[in-house]
């Protein structure tokens, strides 16, 4: 572990027993350096590091604050490190994203409110209407999924698989510029998942959930297979 990891892990059991809680101001940079036997160099770095994970933020002229760690601001960093992902490990957060969603969307049906099932029903209608456009029915059934896992009530079931999505993304986009009969399949899925939403229906949604995400996951893995 270097210096500044050491220095990283200092402030986080700061944060971890207590001692500063969300929304705290940290003492002065000289004043915790010297606290914790570490340099002021040491110490900046570290501060440096806790920000870009949104642990910590600068208030310019202020000082620098713990965030309120929040699921989604700690786990706001996932999306862009699974982006990253390729081939045989972006097949393994698919069966990821099939481990977690079918469950969460079978909670969400005991959950939704009529606002919530509205919104679902709203992003279903505008999937229909973009049927021929790839990428205008990509970006509606993000958010289809999106307001479904929101009726969850789980920040952090939320925030962990909006991450997982987010790199999922550009394979649903590939699949409807190559494959023709795929908008027809991906509306009859997310059309069987609504019904069971209105329904309040916990297994025929998570059944429907996970027939959907399979359906992607065996897409791509055929595709990547070929390639």
């Amino acid at each position: 572990m270097s210096l500044t990891d050491k220095a990283i892990t200092r402030i986080r059991e700061l944060i971890q027993s207590g001692e500063l809680l969300p929304g705290a101001k940290l003492p002065p940079e000289q004043q915790l350096a010297a606290d914790l036997g570490l340099s002021r160099n040491l110490m900046r770095e570290a501060v440096k590091a806790l920000v870009v994970s949104r642990v910590l933020e600068i208030r310019r002229g202020d000082g620098t604050y713990v965030t309120s760690l929040e699921p989604h601001l700690l786990l706001d960093g996932l999306g862009t490190a699974v982006e990253m992902l390729r081939g045989e490990t972006l097949l393994q957060l698919t069966e990821v994203r099939r481990l977690f969603e079918p469950v969460a969307t079978g909670l969400a049906a005991t959950r939704i409110g009529a606002a919530q099932l509205a919104e679902v029903r709203r992003h279903l209608d505008a999937m229909r209407a973009a049927r021929d456009d790839a990428e205008l029915l990509t970006e509606h059934d993000a958010a289809f999924h999106r307001a479904v896992l929101a009726a969850t009530g789980n920040e952090t079931l939320v925030s962990l698989l909006e991450g997982i999505s987010s790199s999922t993304l550009r394979a649903r986009v590939w699949r409807g510029l190559v494959d023709e009969d795929a908008s027809g399949l991906t509306l009859t899925e997310h059309e069987t998942i609504y019904a069971a939403l209105a329904d309040r229906d916990a297994a025929l949604a998570e059944a429907a959930a996970l027939v959907h995400v399979s359906s992607t996951e065996r897409w791509l893995r055929d595709h990547l297979g070929a390639d």
